[in-house]
């Protein structure tokens, strides 16, 4: 993702103000809710593999191991192959997943989350030359969006949903240079120019960088520009669960992010994600972006309220 600006703009309404009762977010969960230690474990997975990094071994088994779980709780898989040609005229081959529950004709209306599944190939935001020139490892930016829509999906199969679920895995979002976007968002490019028949969804969320153990997620701007009706949804659910001290309403950045290019085709796409990781926000794209930075219960919350608001239709 890329950072544009900062923004200053006043609270949302009186009546939308958060709540901070406080809520539990024990690492368990019962059958159709989220398990935040088994998502824990889902990051723990991924780390294993290694820099998730498009053209690597490490991408390839992920991408692999990414599959097998979710044709294991899926209705359906759909594999989006992606032949991508970088600006230095070489080939990228990438891959989105596809999870669906209850996909048409089941049932038409549908809710698409989605999170990037590789790893950025530099750390450019490191301090030093030589650690720019390592690879992000990519624990929260990666693997913790990732690890919370596999707990979704966990939650789905216990108990289906009554609208339709579309959990989608995008590649090759941190490869390129933000400064020059056409060797970034890949993936959640080319789905936007390839909807599925019955599209667009009712509402689409994107999860990035949702496992920091200091969890505080604020208004991403071009998010709110985009689609106010669908950050009201997502931080009411989360007021509602009593996770209002974690969905603050506090104005954040403005991020191009894989919900932009989801906006530019028409769907209404917001982004959660909480872009103070670190102190300074020094660990983002820099090789300290390791998994004992995330926390179970960052990863439940997030899932808690995921889930909410599909069993909110």
């Amino acid at each position: 993702m890329r950072v544009l600006t900062a923004m200053s703009m006043a609270l949302l309404a009186t009546g939308c103000q958060s709540q901070t009762r406080g809520g539990g977010a024990g690492g368990g969960g019962a059958a159709g809710q989220l398990d935040g230690q088994r998502a824990f474990g889902y990051v723990q997975a991924q780390m294993a593999f290694g820099p998730r990094i498009p053209g690597t071994r490490g991408h390839e088994q992920a991408g692999d191991w990414l599959l097998a779980r979710l044709r294991e709780r899926a209705d359906t898989v759909i594999v989006q192959e992606i032949a991508h040609r970088l600006r230095n005229g070489t080939t990228l081959h990438l891959r989105n997943f596809l999870a669906r529950f209850r996909p048409p004709p089941v049932t038409a209306e549908r809710v698409l989350y989605l999170a990037h599944w590789d790893t950025r190939p530099t750390s450019d935001q490191a301090r030093t030359p030589a650690d720019r020139r390592r690879p992000v490892p990519g624990a929260n930016d990666g693997a913790s969006g990732v690890a919370v829509l596999l707990g979704v999906a966990d939650a789905l199969k216990a108990k289906p949903p009554h609208v339709g679920a579309d959990l989608l895995f995008v590649d090759g979002e941190d490869y390129g240079d933000f400064a020059d976007t056409s060797d970034v968002l890949i993936g959640a490019r080319w789905f936007a120019a390839h909807q599925p028949a019955g599209y667009p969804p009712l509402l689409a969320v994107l999860f990035d960088m949702v496992g920091d153990s200091g969890l505080r997620i604020a208004v991403e701007q071009n998010s709110l520009a985009g689609a106010p009706e669908v950050v009201e949804r997502v931080w009411r659910a989360a007021e509602d669960l009593g996770y209002g001290n974690v969905f603050v309403r506090t104005p954040g950045p403005v991020l191009t992010d894989d919900h932009v290019a989801l906006q530019r085709a028409g769907i209404h796409a917001i982004d959660v994600v909480d872009f103070d990781y670190g102190p300074g926000n020094s660990w983002w794209h820099t090789p300290e972006d390791t998994i004992d930075k995330v926390s179970a219960r960052s990863l439940k919350i997030v899932g808690d309220v995921a889930l909410a608001v599909i069993r909110g239709f």
